[in-house]
């Protein structure tokens, strides 16, 4: 049975491969469904240290499957790398979200694993996960069954703090078109039905709901189209909204009112209203006590402290609240020991993503993920304890 100082040694050995995973992706930013050279890079890296690689996985171009060993249990590290649009004075992609990082912290943990992993038993996994910053691509991966015979997902993120109790809100992205009738605006404004007057309506109406609603609820939007020229009644628009909430059944609820309030506005309006999804629907992030008892004691195994265990501090949406839906997921946030006070998706971000502080937190989330892996491989009854708790929730 191997210990974890020599899986450790193991990382140690790996950590100049491992850097240049982080620094690869940093420099040659994709878009998401775009990350050809990254998701490339990764998978021939795979290949070279024995990896099995389906590639096109689920049918997404930058998607890929990478299994090593045989077996159960089934640990699979999530890789992100996809960038974010609009940095520096050419608005070109970048890393400000860290996803260089995540993709060279669950190599890194499978690439470690891999290594020892015929001794141990089981199978070790790396899934590529394109575009987790706009459409989601883990939500077809889920509903294609990708995560069925999966027994503990594991992934990190960089955040402002050390964080096992992370919150990701469910989210629906709605689009609304009104369509109504075009006119002069001056000579024959009787004539127009006005699109316009629609938008303006339901934003009025989702103001007044944004009162009645839960305190974790949330609903943002923009008109992404609001007529062509003053002097003509505006017969298109369209507004674009995120709704989002911390419980899926409630944002259910929610959705159905923010649509409501759209069938108003165009009722008295006389326009026709049309919505769609544009984007997939996020559910929220399931938290399971035993994978964050077990987290935390290997953080601090390797030096990580002050970590927050109540759920506390800002939210966003990500589809790996998909995957904790089906699949018992551990996913945590670690902190860099910066001065500037930045975050995720700042453009000063980009500063300390790739850097040596960075490293030194990659590594050290690469050695607690590969401890918590270890403990369950070892352990039959904590992998059953794990998934008991999972079908209580």
């Amino acid at each position: 049975m191997y210990s974890k100082n020599e899986l450790y040694e193991i990382e140690n050995i790996l950590k100049k491969d491992i850097e240049e995973v982080s620094d690869y992706i940093f420099k040659n930013p994709e878009l998401g469904n775009e990350e050809y050279k990254a998701s490339e890079y990764l998978v021939n890296k795979l290949k070279e240290n024995g990896f099995n690689v389906e590639e096109n996985y689920c049918g997404m171009k930058t998607a890929f499957r990478a299994e090593k060993g045989s077996g159960s249990p089934k640990i699979a590290f999530l890789a992100e790398y996809d960038a974010l649009p609009g940095y520096g004075k050419e608005k070109k992609p970048g890393h400000a979200c860290g996803h260089n990082w995540i993709a060279a912290s669950t190599y890194g943990s499978a690439l470690t694993l891999s290594k020892i992993i015929d001794k141990l038993g089981g199978t070790v996994i790396l899934i590529g996960t394109p575009a987790e910053e706009t459409v989601g691509g883990k939500v077809p991966m889920v509903e294609q069954g990708a995560f069925d015979d999966i027994d503990i997902v594991l992934q990190s993120h960089l955040e402002s703090q050390n964080n096992i109790a992370c919150k990701t809100l469910a989210i629906d992205c709605i689009k609304f078109q009104f369509r109504g009738r075009a006119s002069h605006a001056a000579a024959h404004p009787e004539d127009g039905i006005n699109a316009l007057d629609a938008i303006n309506l339901m934003y009025a109406g989702i103001g007044c709901l944004r009162q009645h609603i839960k305190s974790d609820a949330r609903i943002h939007g923009i008109i992404t189209q609001g007529g062509d020229a003053p002097n003509t009644v505006p017969d298109f628009t369209e507004a674009k909204f995120h709704i989002r909430s911390e419980s899926r059944k409630y944002l259910d609820e929610l959705t159905k009112k923010v649509i409501n309030i759209a069938k108003g506005a165009s009722l008295m309006t006389g326009t026709e209203v049309f919505y769609e999804k544009f984007e997939n629907s996020f559910d929220n992030l399931v938290n399971l006590k035993s994978l964050q008892k077990l987290m935390k004691k290997n953080l601090e195994e390797v030096g990580i402290e002050n970590i927050n265990e109540e759920g506390k501090g800002a939210s966003g949406s990500s589809d790996i609240g998909n995957v904790s839906q089906v699949c018992p997921t551990m996913y945590i946030e670690i902190a860099l020991d910066i001065e500037e006070v930045c975050h995720v998706h700042d453009e000063a971000y980009l500063k300390y993503v790739n850097s040596l502080e960075a490293y030194d937190k990659l590594h050290k989330a690469v050695k607690a993920m590969c401890g918590v892996a270890l403990e369950i491989y070892n352990n039959e009854k904590l992998l059953q304890e794990i998934k008991k708790e999972f079908n209580e929730r």
